[in-house]
């Protein structure tokens, strides 16, 4: 999957599937996130081991992993998880961070589309996105998105620093998401993403 967009301001962005050669590219990309916007992050991507085991664990179908890409420099990452095989098979998480530099300009939910996608291709039904407390904004990213909070687990988590944060589960039917979406785009934008 490689796909050429445009984002609100008109700028380019190649969207892609993260290869094995995206390891420094992709280390680059998390040290150079302000550091509130490391703070509760899942894993320390900024040390190259965990970036290389991220990539590795593209292997195994379960997860699949899209960059956004402009001057051969990654400007957002994502990722579709898969749930193994059983009662929860039908349910993917999504993860997703874009460069304060290309925020608010439609990047994420091009990129949101691209992972729904790629959900749909793989027979997901429900779609659950996992943020810490603090995360208001993101949290009312994914409500416009159509999620609803499912769920609050009090002091379940651990940010970056050690400091224990609820942790919000979110939770979307994936026709509802791209319902959303058709609303949430205009024709053009909608008609790039298909």
């Amino acid at each position: 999957m490689e796909k050429k967009v445009k984002l609100k301001d008109q700028s380019e962005v190649l969207i892609r599937e993260m290869r094995a050669d995206d390891v420094d590219r992709s280390l680059a990309f998390f040290r150079a996130l302000p550091k509130e916007d490391t703070a509760y992050l899942r894993r320390n991507v900024t040390n190259r081991e965990i970036v290389e085991r991220r990539i590795r664990a593209m292997e195994s179908g379960r997860v699949m992993r899209l960059v956004a890409i402009v001057d051969d420099q990654i400007i957002a990452d994502g990722s579709l998880e898969l749930e193994a095989p059983g009662w929860k098979e039908h349910v993917a998480e999504i993860r997703l961070i874009v460069a304060r530099p290309f925020q608010h300009k439609g990047l994420g939910t091009l990129m949101a589309c691209e992972l729904y996608a790629l959900a749909a291709g793989k027979k997901v039904e429900q779609i659950v996105v996992k943020i810490m407390g603090p995360q208001v904004g993101v949290q009312n990213i994914f409500k416009r998105l159509g999620f609803h909070p499912e769920a609050e687990l009090h002091n379940y988590v651990k940010d970056i620093s050690g400091t224990k944060q609820d942790l919000i589960v979110m939770r979307c039917d994936l026709e509802e998401l791209w319902r959303k979406l058709k609303d949430h785009m205009d024709h053009s934008d909608w008609q790039r993403t298909r």
